[in-house]
């Protein structure tokens, strides 16, 4: 219970976020090798998938690497929480679940997230393979699901967006929170302890959510009206829409 309870001290600690990118060291080998495991078939897909669109469309390399671009700062900025006293980060993989789909948006976010625990010290190459899981996995088929369901619902783009940049924050630090409960349980319950940290990353989560769902959406609504184009190459515009 010493790991239990060091934990949940950095997570209500107030400073840098720590929930969303797991720190070197905090998962047992055995956990942190069943997250690598996990993860290297989707990313594996995502390989496949990216080889074959480069193929069909020559200018899907270049949104490739922007969008890439886009998610690494924002999942990498921190956002302050005045209600928490802390800071937090946006996954931001709800953008690219939506524009390139959710197995591609998966190895995005492993780029992203390699590229902060080499240089930023945001989590580590041990915990790396939970960290794709969560931000991902979870976080890009979350974002996508929610995403097309609205559509298909007959939602704009904007709500559309927006639910689902909460749904893939939400989901994320969800994941990461059932990651840190099983790793650092012990003899303890697992439902025990996925629920304090749940309830440590409600005051920074709840409000993250929301702004992540704004910032979804209105990245969404800004390609519509500025890059259509964009939107129809990736099949996200129904032919009877039209930029406003």
């Amino acid at each position: 219970m010493t790991r239990a309870l060091i934990v949940l001290m950095l997570l209500l600690i107030p400073g840098d976020a720590y929930a969303m990118h797991i720190s070197e060291g905090i998962l047992p080998f055995d956990w942190a090798l069943l997250w690598y495991a996990l993860s290297v078939p989707f990313i594996a897909y995502a390989l496949v998938l990216i080889k074959r669109r480069s193929r069909e469309d020559i200018s899907f390399k270049p949104l490739l690497g922007l969008i890439a671009a886009v998610v690494f700062i924002i999942s990498a900025m921190p956002i302050p929480v005045p209600i928490a006293g802390t800071c937090s980060h946006p996954a931001g993989t709800g953008i690219s679940a939506i524009l390139l789909g959710p197995f591609i948006s998966m190895l995005v976010a492993s780029v992203a997230l390699l590229m902060q625990a080499l240089f930023m010290a945001h989590g580590g190459l041990s915990t790396l393979g939970a960290n794709v899981v969560s931000m991902g996995i979870v976080g890009s088929l979350a974002g996508y699901i929610t995403f097309k369901t609205v559509r298909g619902m007959g939602g704009g783009l904007g709500l559309s967006g927006f639910l689902a940049g909460i749904m893939t924050d939400w989901a994320t630090y969800a994941a990461t929170a059932a990651e840190l409960a099983l790793g650092i349980k012990g003899d303890g319950s697992f439902m025990a302890m996925f629920t304090k940290l749940l309830i440590a990353f409600v005051p920074t989560q709840l409000p993250l959510g929301i702004i992540e769902g704004a910032l979804t959406s209105g990245m969404v609504l800004l390609l519509y009206r500025k890059r259509p184009d964009i939107l129809k190459r990736m099949g996200i515009l129904k032919k009877s829409e039209v930029a406003a």
